[in-house]
């Protein structure tokens, strides 16, 4: 039997990963790609979502994929992952306080380097991704169920 947890965090904070009692161990020796093509955000206000708001969708090199940094876990036999997130370039701003971090192809090999577990040594590579690297583009409420793929998870919302 599997055990169950109450918490199963799917984003980690970048500032306090290395320290807090859920991550540390992961960040020094489970580190992980998590690769992408674009991901939603939806605008907060006063920390809740906007209700009937539409989501946004962000990509990065005009849809081209990336990568997360990654952190993953075993809990008896169940594996799980988590994303580290950052503060805000100024294209998330507007939309949210975090952003995730995502990592240069240049920089996958020092990320997944299993020989490094200093985690304040990899802290350079949580600053945010440019904004002049990510497009954002409006979305409909069609990309809020799981059920929903394919491309009119990705079409431009009609204005």
């Amino acid at each position: 039997m599997v055990e169950r947890r109450k918490f199963a965090p799917i984003n980690a904070v970048s500032e306090t990963v290395a320290t807090n009692n859920l991550f540390r161990n992961a960040i020094k020796k489970r580190r992980c790609l998590v690769l992408a093509d674009g991901f939603y955000e939806w605008q907060k206000s006063g920390g809740k979502k906007v209700k009937g708001d539409a989501p946004w969708l962000f990509e990065v090199g005009g849809g081209k994929p990336f990568a997360f940094a990654g952190i993953w876990e075993r809990w008896g036999e169940l594996e799980s992952c988590a994303i580290l997130t950052t503060g805000p370039n100024e294209l998330m701003a507007p939309i949210h306080n975090r952003l995730p971090v995502i990592l240069s192809p240049n920089d996958y090999g020092a990320w997944l380097d299993p020989t490094m577990n200093d985690p304040a040594k990899l802290t350079y590579l949580y600053e945010p991704l440019t904004a002049s690297e990510m497009t954002m583009t409006r979305v409909s409420n069609y990309v809020n169920s799981v059920k929903n793929q394919g491309e009119k998870c990705v079409e431009p919302l009609a204005e």
